[in-house]
């Protein structure tokens, strides 16, 4: 009997030894599979025979301890090793890689765990992974912002557009040159002498254009019904966006005033000076002084050099060149000579309307005052995109302290009619002045250094940060949130179900997910375009393969040396 249970002995060391070397086999043979975790086999001793089970000491006798026989040994368990593989890097896209604790969350027939992270995208611009299954993480909503909670599979859609965002704030900065000349000095353009046709009087600004003529001729009236005349004076230097004015029936001088006004970009809101030989601007009607029967156009640009207006021979003409009214810096009749004085500065920015449509804003800022608590800056917003056809669109002030810091600022929202366009009106910018100082320097800047708008435009290139967050990168030079990969962590990493594949699905031992975010709850962070390669340590692999050997030689040697014993034992019956 006993030479009988030798040959189970032996058999269950050739078992547990054959199934060590299976487990180091398959070690062996993913050494080189993508974050693959390795096993070890743990072997226990079977159950024991006693054939004493000993007997306590006496006065007269020291006792015996048990006496029992092994059956031999059994595998106790095969644990997985979570430790970290290394993290090397691909320079693919989609590859990714956990730095720390935590498993990607993938969808197929169920919802499994891995730490594969050798991703690629579908037909469908989906994140799969290589067997197919759906890498599950966070959408956002249509403002870009992570909806978290509700896991849904990642989509990144190159090659797709965006649709346009109108721009709703805009940041201003720079340097207004506190060291310069306060702005007391405008442009003031004065036309040649007009009158009624036929010398009846002064110009009223109620009259018909076609009841004005030259005070020269004052038989020939300057304007006749169906006249076009295309405007492009100047400002500052710059081009003014050319405008058109088509006389009617029923124009009157006023609505020429207007025209010459909005055309220019000549903002009238802004509070009148105490000062009175700083001019007011606008566009009037002088009757002259030495002519009662005559008067003269004037039009007065804001204060500052960048606001300075000029009007050549043929800024306001015909197709064919003529041109009913020449202007040229004079004198007013407060006596008040043209001098667009004063430190100012003017930049431009390009905005978006709803569709897309760039809008662009001029802002020119001067210094309009200066004080023991520090000095005030105005500026002025203008734009040819407005469809009310008025090119100013908004003035606002800024004050800085006496070290050069903003203290407040007004009318830092400007509005842009978008009429007809088909785009929402009115476009409303909201400028950011807060960035902006006011210290001596050689000259004033201005810059717009970012606005929120966009037109439309082609998802061409993505990352993904060590958050999981994944940032889209678009052809209008819009960034977007595109979503967010989530990880999930257990209690206990060696409860997982390994079901092949690289995938692991929970057990009653491993506890429930907990899904979250990289970098939260304990979970590691996300290593794009790399991937973990397999934690096997190859020479550790072959030294356990020399030792299940040995041991499945030396059972194989009881069970061949039982065998022996038994054939002599029934040999000597013979």
């Amino acid at each position: 009997m006993a030479l009988t249970s030798t040959l189970y002995t032996g058999l269950s060391g050739l078992d547990v030894n054959q199934t060590k070397l299976n487990v180091v086999g398959n070690n062996i043979a993913n050494a080189n599979t993508v974050a693959f975790k390795s096993s070890r086999a743990l072997f226990k001793p079977q159950f024991y025979v006693t054939d004493n089970g000993g007997s306590p000491p006496s006065a007269d006798f020291g006792g015996t301890n048990p006496s029992q026989r092994g059956l031999g040994a059994s595998v106790a368990s095969i644990e997985k090793d979570f430790t970290q593989g290394s993290i090397e890097p691909t320079g693919k896209a989609t590859d990714m890689a956990i730095d720390g604790a935590g498993f990607f969350v993938v969808q197929g027939a169920e919802q499994a765990f891995t730490r594969d992270g050798s991703f690629t995208t579908n037909a469908a611009d989906q994140l799969v992974t290589s067997g197919g299954d759906f890498v599950q993480g966070y959408g956002v909503d249509a403002s870009g912002n992570i909806l978290n909670g509700n896991l849904q599979d990642i989509t990144i859609p190159l090659g797709t557009t965006t649709t346009a965002k109108s721009t709703e704030n805009a940041e201003i900065d720079g340097n207004l040159n506190a060291g310069g000349a306060v702005a007391n000095g405008a442009s003031i353009l004065t036309s040649q002498l007009v009158t009624q046709v036929g010398g009846g009087g002064p110009p009223a600004t109620t009259d018909l254009l076609t009841n004005i003529a030259a005070t020269s001729d004052n038989a020939t009236p300057l304007f006749t019904v169906g006249q076009t005349f295309n405007y492009s004076g100047k400002k500052g230097g710059r081009d003014l966006p050319g405008e058109t004015f088509t006389v009617s029936g029923t124009s009157t001088l006023q609505d020429l005033n207007d025209f010459f006004q909005k055309s220019s970009g000549i903002n009238t809101n802004v509070p009148p000076s105490t000062d009175p030989t700083v001019p007011t601007a606008g566009v009037t009607v002088e009757t002259d002084a030495t002519d009662p029967t005559s008067a003269r156009l004037v039009i007065t640009g804001n204060l500052g050099t960048q606001n300075a207006l000029s009007v050549p021979a043929t800024a306001f003409a015909t197709a064919s060149g003529f041109s009913p009214l020449q202007f040229d810096d004079g004198t007013n009749a407060a006596g008040i000579k043209s001098n667009a004085a004063g430190e100012s500065v003017h930049t431009s920015f390009v905005g978006y309307d709803s569709l897309g449509t760039p809008v662009t804003v001029g802002i020119t800022a001067t210094l309009e005052s200066t004080s023991n608590t520090g000095n005030t800056w105005r500026f002025f917003a203008d734009s040819g995109d407005n469809k009310t056809g008025d090119l100013a669109i908004g003035t606002g002030t800024m004050t800085f302290s006496t070290d050069g810091k903003l203290l407040g600022s007004t009318g830092n929202t400007v509005i842009v009619d978008r009429t007809n366009t088909g785009a929402k009106t009115p476009l409303s910018i909201k400028m950011d002045f807060s960035k902006m100082t006011s210290l001596t320097s050689k000259d004033s800047t201005l810059a717009m250094t970012h606005q929120d708008g966009s037109p439309i435009g082609t998802l061409n290139a993505y990352a993904i940060g060590t958050d999981g967050t994944i940032t889209g990168s678009f052809s209008n030079g819009l960034t977007r949130t595109l979503g967010q990969v989530a990880v999930a962590t257990f209690n206990n990493d060696e409860g997982l179900n390994d079901h092949g594949g690289n995938l692991f699905t929970p057990s009653a031992s491993s506890g429930v997910p907990i899904i979250s975010a990289p970098e939260k709850l304990g979970a590691g962070s996300i290593r794009a375009g790399a991937l973990e390669g397999s934690n096997v340590d190859l020479s550790t692999e072959f030294v356990n393969m020399i030792i299940a050997t040995t041991g499945f030689s030396s059972a194989s040697r009881v069970i061949s040396t039982a065998n022996q014993l038994i054939t002599e034992l029934l040999n000597s019956s013979r």
